[in-house]
């Protein structure tokens, strides 16, 4: 009875030690597998054996990418101003090995590297500097705090600034700043519409007075072209009225040659008649005689030949 008693103790010491001896890592993890103390291989993610009471496993670190939230630290700029100032640190472990066995606390170690190296590069830095300057100080940051880290297996992904929080006279101080400025753009903005308003109106008033002159210079030059066709359709209609003069004044003297060579040649009659047209002639204010001097020689011997002719006819009534 006692013998069975011990080989059933002894098979489940044995069952124990073998189901010990598996090791299950998930993904996302590695052990750091110790032999009798020492370091001595790393598990990967699946199943591992190992041998009971002889291999330990030391500790199990992430290989995700990892947060660490840092609380707000004081920070006392170049210019002596006093804010306050909290980062966020986004990092990764590369070699397992040394995180564990080159650093008691890697993550203790992180934060104190920020730390130190964040008031040293504020410290350099004045406020307005600071304010404006958050990626120059988290580049800077991320440089030397990743330098540290590498010697213990750690790679600095980023580092973010979160909040800098001045003073509470300072902030004051800046809200009416903000304000004044604020007040300055809405100011500018305004006469900057007034200004776009006024030329606008300007610029309409111009258009109107081009738009009116254009709209004299128009009917001017209208009322100028019907009086110019007025004048010439004038000037037509006396022309067609002293040519229909003419042509009536060139076919009576055609009329009367026509009734002289009909009636035979006399001298009398024929100087009788060029007195007649001439006379009817010069009732014609607007044409005009030009006579040689032997015209104006004879024109008393023809009016003197007109007397008689006019006697011999009252005598023959």
């Amino acid at each position: 009875m006692i013998g069975k008693i011990i080989i059933l103790i002894i098979l489940v010491i044995a069952l124990t030690s073998i189901l010990s001896s598996i090791k299950v890592v998930n993904t996302g993890y590695v052990y750091i597998l110790e032999r009798f103390g020492q370091f001595f291989r790393i598990l990967e993610p699946g199943w591992h054996f190992t041998i009971p009471f002889a291999d330990f496993v030391r500790k199990k670190v992430s290989t995700k990418q990892q947060i660490l939230d840092i609380e707000p630290q004081s920070v006392i700029t170049k210019d002596n101003v006093k804010i306050s100032i909290d980062n966020v640190i986004f990092y990764k472990v590369m070699n397992a090995k040394d995180a564990v066995y080159n650093i008691e606390n890697y993550k203790s170690g992180i934060v104190y590297s920020t730390i130190t190296n964040m008031r040293n590069i504020v410290g350099n830095m004045s406020l307005d500097e600071v304010l404006s300057g958050r990626d120059k100080i988290n580049n800077e940051l991320l440089d030397v705090v990743d330098q540290i880290t590498d010697a213990y297996g750690i790679k600095i992904l980023s580092v973010e600034i979160k909040n800098i929080i001045p003073p509470a006279e300072i902030q004051q101080a800046m809200e009416k700043q903000m304000r004044a400025e604020r007040d300055k753009r809405a100011a500018i903005l305004q006469a900057e519409g007034q200004k776009q308003s006024d030329i606008a109106r300007a610029e309409g008033e111009k258009q109107a007075k081009i738009l009116q002159a254009e709209a004299e210079k128009e009917a001017n030059i209208r009322r100028a072209e019907g009086l110019r066709q007025s004048q010439v359709l004038e000037a037509d209609g006396k022309a067609e009225a002293i040519e229909s003069v003419a042509k009536a004044q060139a076919k009576a003297i055609e009329m009367v040659n026509k009734a002289i060579l009909d009636s035979g040649t006399n001298e009398t009659i024929i100087a009788l008649k060029q007195v007649e047209a001439l006379q009817e002639m010069a009732k014609n204010p607007a044409n005009k005689l030009i006579l040689p001097n032997e015209t104006l020689s004879s024109l008393g011997s023809i009016a003197a030949i007109g007397d008689l002719l006019s006697k011999d006819r009252g005598q023959q009534k």
